[in-house]
């Protein structure tokens, strides 16, 4: 039998590995800014917004350690590079720090790279001269293995902050006809650790509901996770006795493994 699997965290940390997500098409400005409330409460890494809610966040978040985090090229990643440009100038000049980018996933399947490689160092210039981060966002379930493979060692070389599995919003029509998404499973998540290189951070998106997941996520090198459940996952870690101190708690998967499952 393996060995169970434990993850040292405390209450800030956790949080402090939590994009809280505000990127659903239908959500009013009443919405997101209960949203960006709720993040300046628990203190989280940063609220990922629409573009035209960044100057909304920036406002509400005014004076609070919580990050805005715009998206660019959401969620398909089908902008040409100069509106994806000039998207990441408008949300900077409006209060992001962060930029989580959509690559163009139709070049990647196509492997041209040289047009992906340009994207992103264009992308990530102007986002790490302003003193801002970038996170690439690669669409995993759209993609094979060599795929994600050859994007972390693109964003590798170009010195990207992190590389990103998905947008939460990328359904695959399957053999049934109906679509839906898998988000940031365990292979590859453990794939992205180690085709990245150790200085790209890794983002788990889509899927990552319960506590359990952002532990067994956290686990696998995981520093960030995007997530829309953040009160109920900071609620659970509370019932669970994690607090301001830091413990090693077990990480136990709700589809019954001990913690090394398929998907998160």
């Amino acid at each position: 039998m393996a060995q169970p699997v434990k993850v040292k965290v405390s209450l800030p940390m956790l949080a402090a590995h939590i994009d809280h997500s505000l990127l659903h098409p239908t959500l009013t400005d009443a919405q997101i800014t209960t949203g960006l409330l709720l993040c300046k409460q628990h203190a989280v890494a940063s609220a990922c917004v629409k573009p035209c809610s960044v100057p909304l966040a920036a406002e509400v978040l005014a004076g609070s350690p919580v990050k805005v985090c715009a998206v660019v090229g959401f969620p398909h990643g089908s902008s040409t590079a100069a509106t994806k440009m000039a998207e990441t100038v408008e949300a900077l000049d409006a209060g992001a720090a962060e930029i989580d980018m959509v690559v163009n996933i139709g070049k990647a399947l196509g492997r041209q790279w040289h047009y992906v490689e340009h994207e992103v160092n264009a992308i990530n210039r102007i986002v790490t001269t302003r003193g801002a981060v970038l996170k690439v966002i690669f669409e995993n379930d759209y993609l094979q293995h060599e795929h994600i493979r050859k994007l972390c060692e693109i964003c590798t070389d170009l010195g990207v902050g992190f590389v990103k599995t998905s947008t939460g919003y990328g359904f695959v029509r399957r053999d049934n006809g109906m679509y839906s998404y898998e988000g940031a499973t365990t292979p590859h998540l453990k794939l992205m650790r180690a085709s990245a290189g150790p200085g790209v951070q890794i983002k788990a998106a889509g899927g990552v509901r319960t506590l359990d997941d952002v532990l067994h996520v956290m686990s696998l090198g995981v520093t960030r996770v995007g997530a829309t459940a953040t009160e109920a996952i900071l609620e659970e870690a509370r019932a669970r006795g994690i607090g301001d101190e830091e413990i090693e708690v077990e990480v136990r998967r709700s589809d019954g493994t001990d913690g090394d499952g398929a998907s998160c």
